[in-house]
C-alpha cells in the first residue's frame, strides 16, 4: 500500500504532512495527516503512533491547523495521523444532503444498507487497512498506538478500543457522542447506515459495549465542556457511559469537565497538551 506526498510544513522542529491515497475498503481516494516528531526526523527514533478521529463536518484539516497539537507530539516523540471523516465524492444520492449523514459524518461505524454499504466502512478503514498503511509507510512502533477523538470522532476511537482489545494501549475523547443509541445524532446516523435493528445500533455505541465488555482492562480518558450546547440538548450523554463502565471491573474512567469550555477548536486546543502527555505516559 503506497501513499503519495500532496505537503510537507516544518512545525516545532518536526513536520506536519498531508498524504493521499486510494482506500480499498471505501473504494476512493482518502487524505490523512500526519505529524512526523523531530525525535524520527533528526534523530531516527521509531515512534509510537497516536490516531486522532474528527468530529461531525471536519475534514482531514481542522485538527491539524486549530488544535496546536504539534508542539506536544513534538515534546512527546508521537507520530500523529488524522484521517478524513469519511469517504468523498462518490455520488451517492443524498450524501451532501445534512451536516450529520452521508459526506463528513461516517460515524466510523461499519454501513450495512444500501447504498452506504459499499463504501461506507470507516470502522474497518481505521482500525485495519489504515494501520496497516501506517506501519509500512511510517516509523512507528506497531505495539504502541494510542487512539483519541472529538465529539463523533470520540465517539468512534471509544469503540474502535472498546471493540479491538489490546489493538490500543490508550484511549481518550473530547466531548465525544458516548451513546448514539439515544441521542438525535446517533438515532438519525445508525437508521440511515444501519437500517431499522437497533440491536445492531448497540453494537455501535459506546455505552452498550462499555456494559458488555470482558477482555483485558481498558482505562477511558472522557474529557467534556460544561458549557458544551450539545451537553445541553442531550446530544452527547456521557453520563451513561460512565454509569456503564462503573459497573464493569473491566473498565477504569478518567472524567475530566471544564468548566466554561464549549464544543469548540478553543475548548480542545485548550486542553489538547493534557491529552497527548496522558497518551505518551501510556505510549512510551
Amino acid at each position: 500500500m503506497s501513499v503519495k506526498l500532496l505537503s510537507s510544513n516544518k512545525c516545532f522542529e518536526g513536520e506536519q504532512r498531508i498524504y493521499s491515497h486510494f482506500s480499498d475498503v471505501l473504494g476512493c481516494e482518502m487524505k490523512f495527516g500526519a505529524y512526523v516528531p523531530p525525535a524520527n526526523l533528526e534523530d531516527n527514533v521509531t515512534c509510537p503512533v497516536l490516531f486522532y478521529l474528527s468530529g461531525l463536518t471536519c475534514t482531514h484539516e481542522n485538527f491539524i491547523q486549530k488544535s496546536g497539537m504539534q508542539q506536544y507530539a513534538a515534546k512527546y516523540g508521537l507520530i500523529v495521523i488524522n484521517p478524513d471523516t469519511s469517504p468523498r465524492n462518490l455520488d451517492i444520492p443524498g450524501e451532501e444532503d445534512s451536516n450529520d449523514f452521508g459526506t463528513g459524518a461516517s460515524f466510523y461505524i461499519n454501513a450495512t444498507q444500501e447504498p452506504w454499504s459499499k463504501n461506507y466502512q470507516m470502522f474497518s478503514y481505521i482500525t485495519d487497512e489504515l494501520v496497516q498503511l501506517i506501519n509500512q509507510n511510517f516509523p512507528v512502533i506497531p505495539t504502541k498506538k494510542g487512539i483519541f477523538g472529538h465529539s463523533m470522532g470520540g465517539h468512534g476511537a471509544l469503540i474502535c478500543a472498546l471493540k479491538n482489545p489490546g489493538l490500543y494501549q490508550s484511549v481518550s475523547a473530547f466531548a465525544p457522542i458516548a451513546n448514539p443509541v439515544v441521542c438525535p445524532w446517533g438515532q438519525k446516523a445508525f437508521k440511515g447506515y444501519l437500517g431499522d435493528n437497533q440491536d445492531l445500533w448497540k453494537q455501535w455505541d459506546s455505552t452498550y459495549l462499555a456494559e458488555t465488555y470482558s477482555s483485558g482492562p481498558i482505562e477511558l480518558f472522557i474529557d467534556q465542556g460544561c458549557n458544551d450546547n450539545f451537553l445541553k440538548e442531550k446530544q452527547l450523554l456521557p453520563e451513561n457511559l460512565l454509569q456503564a463502565a462503573s459497573s464493569n471491573d473491566h473498565l477504569q474512567t478518567i472524567y475530566k469537565q471544564r468548566a466554561g469550555y464549549d464544543h469548540s477548536y478553543y475548548y480542545i486546543a485548550t486542553f489538547i497538551g493534557e491529552h497527548i502527555a496522558y497518551h505518551a505516559k501510556l505510549l512510551n
